[in-house]
């Protein structure tokens, strides 16, 4: 009795093992795919979910929830779904649509859980670099030799972009950059100067994309914060007046050579400058447009909002009888906190902010993890003051799965991470 005992044991300790190892695959399933294809992202994150399930137990469950950084996401989505209640003016259909952008966030605890007890987070780094590598030579590739007959060109046939858009993949390339710059710092304390110069010559060739190919406005604000960020929690003195000076020269140069770059910003200086509302499209005004209306709508009903889904219907309901920019029917704000102050109210935007605060919190610690960790939170924190991101698919589900698994790679190194004692990993 007591072997056929031991036999079951052993037989579902090999059953969640290897759903544990398929978990893993999965999760660097989803990153892979995710600069190249939606379809092949979601399909791989569903069935991520579906063999997660059955590798949970309750105590990691409860721990997890309990902790800021597993608990805010899930509190977020559950006042989302309670927030389809009182947009009952609303179709049911529009309801849903506006939950859907909440339901990738139950996906953090979950990715906690799992990589707390996995030892293969490294995996998921390595394998959205690699992918991410991959869209790097392509996109130099069509940069440099537009003519050719590629089988796909994203962005509307726009040079160097190889799938999607501009926004996308310089988001993906910035956190590459600082990827790469921390594992070349960790290289070189390491002294193995050869894979140190190798990452920091790789990230160059990110960072060049970002400057001269997929040129965003908000990869412009974000990357000399990100910048200043590894210089002042990373280095010294010396290296920081370094790094400076480099940066320095670096936007000299791109204001010199990058012709996008510096159309990119003379045109933003002047589209804030002739700004109006009944005046002609533009990328600028339209954002100061589309904020202009969030802060009426929030000052309409400020404490819960108007209700999961209600963004569209109010800025439809808004275009009626305008014109220009102030016609337009925008399907969101372009502004995170807008977009959940909107729909959630002041509870909802102090549940984000909260669950912000968290994040920034549990990867203030040193070492590579917590520096992947500050990166991905950081750059999402400050390009969601121009975008919705994370109710976007890409950068969701970057910011998901990245602080998902830094989070849990933290916890199983020590396992008071998450009560807010930081490890040196």
């Amino acid at each position: 009795m007591g072997e056929a005992t031991g036999g079951i044991a052993a037989f579902g300790l090999l059953k969640r093992e290897r759903l544990m190892l398929a978990a893993d695959g999965l999760a660097v399933a989803v990153v892979v795919s995710l600069p190249w294809s939606t379809s092949a992202a979601t399909v791989s994150g569903w069935i991520l979910l579906a063999v997660l399930i059955p590798t949970l137990d309750l105590a990691s469950i409860r721990r997890v929830l309990f902790q800021p950084a597993g608990g805010l996401p899930v509190l977020l989505w559950v006042l989302a779904l309670a927030g389809m209640l009182w947009a009952f003016d609303l179709p049911i259909k529009e309801r849903y649509d506006g939950l859907r952008s909440f339901h990738k966030l139950p996906f953090i605890p979950l990715l906690i859980i799992h990589f707390s007890h996995s030892g293969r987070a490294i995996w998921v780094m390595n394998g959205f670099l690699a992918s991410c590598t991959a869209m790097l030579v392509v996109s130099w590739a069509i940069f440099f030799v537009p003519t050719l007959p590629w089988p796909w060109i994203g962005s509307g046939g726009r040079h160097g972009i190889p799938v999607r858009d501009y926004i996308a993949q310089s988001a993906e390339f910035t956190i590459c950059v600082m990827l790469l710059a921390g594992l070349a710092l960790k290289f070189w304390h390491e002294r193995r100067k050869e894979l140190a110069i190798g990452a920091v010559l790789l990230a160059l060739f990110f960072f060049a994309n970002v400057l001269f190919v997929a040129v965003s406005r908000t990869s412009l604000v974000v990357i000399p914060i990100l910048v200043l960020l590894f210089a002042f929690k990373k280095l010294r003195w010396k290296a920081i007046v370094g790094l400076l000076m480099a940066a320095i020269a670096s936007g000299a140069i791109a204001w010199t050579f990058a012709v996008e770059t510096r159309w990119t910003i003379t045109t933003l200086v002047k589209e804030l400058r002739d700004f109006r509302p009944d005046a002609e499209r533009s990328r600028s005004g339209e954002r100061l447009e589309f904020w202009r209306k969030s802060i009426e709508f929030i000052e309409k009903a400020p404490v819960a909002g108007h209700g999961t889904g209600s963004i569209p219907d109010l800025y439809r309901k808004s275009a009626v009888g305008q014109t220009g920019m102030a016609a337009l029917a925008a399907e969101n704000p372009h502004n995170q906190t807008f977009a959940v102050a909107i729909q959630l109210g002041l509870i909802g935007t102090a549940v984000l902010f909260a669950m912000w605060l968290a994040h920034l919190l549990l990867f203030r610690g040193e070492g590579m993890v917590a520096w992947a960790g500050l990166a991905i939170v950081t750059q999402n924190v400050v390009g969601s003051l121009f975008n919705s991101h994370l109710f976007d698919f890409s950068h969701g589900w970057t910011y998901v799965i990245g602080v998902g698994v830094a989070a849990g790679a933290l916890l199983r190194h020590a396992p008071a991470t998450c009560s807010g004692q930081i490890p040196h990993l």
